[in-house]
């Protein structure tokens, strides 16, 4: 499985670059905009295409979901801890994230998929995840229900390890977003899992 996280920010093209990487092939797409005001948000959801709304992940606006038919929400840990989630259990798909896999093997099974990261040194956030021992934590894994992306620093050149390792999927944001070609990046990244 691979998914997109958009960048914080909206960018050139987004949404057409985004409506093509559904074309080819994209499981999910993470809406992380934290600082987009809701009606800027309503703009850019309606950009893309109607047949990938149930392909949405909702990281914030999640009373949006009603409107366009969106069923998939994602906390962050602190929301998780907070119990933010606990209305959004009945019919809807909730994913949360993870900085460690002792976090993680202690999900309950309503979790649909952690991302757990920095699996490498991120892309986009320069300096972050050099000395990350995830790709190592992972070997822990003994949570059988709640599936486990992995997240950060993974592009083209190294999305084979991911796929190589005890994970269910990968996470692309920095590859895509600060490459001059996203779909092409996409692509090769997709090709990799189908190989």
């Amino acid at each position: 499985m691979i998914l997109v996280i958009t960048p914080e920010l909206i960018v050139p093209k987004e949404t057409e670059i985004i409506n093509q990487m559904f074309q080819e092939g994209l499981d999910l797409l993470h809406i992380r905009k934290p600082w987009v005001s809701r009606n800027e948000m309503i703009e850019w959801i309606s950009q893309i295409d109607e047949v990938f709304h149930s392909q949405l992940v909702l990281h914030t606006h999640y009373d949006l979901g009603n409107e366009y038919h969106i069923s998939r929400f994602h906390f962050r840990e602190i929301d998780r801890e907070e119990g933010k989630y606990k209305s959004f259990l009945k019919e809807n798909i909730i994913s949360t994230s993870v900085h460690d896999i002792t976090t993680y093997n202690t999900l309950n099974k309503e979790w649909e998929y952690a991302f757990i990261s920095p699996f490498f040194p991120s892309i986009s956030k320069k300096g972050y995840g050099i000395d990350s021992t995830i790709k190592e934590e992972i070997n822990h894994r003994n949570n059988p229900d709640v599936k486990l992306i992995a997240l950060g620093g993974i592009d083209e050149d190294n999305i084979h390890e991911v796929f190589e390792s005890d994970v269910d999927g990968a996470a692309l944001l920095g590859a895509i977003w600060e490459s001059e070609e996203p779909l092409k990046v996409f692509k090769k990244c997709r090709n990799v899992l189908m190989s």
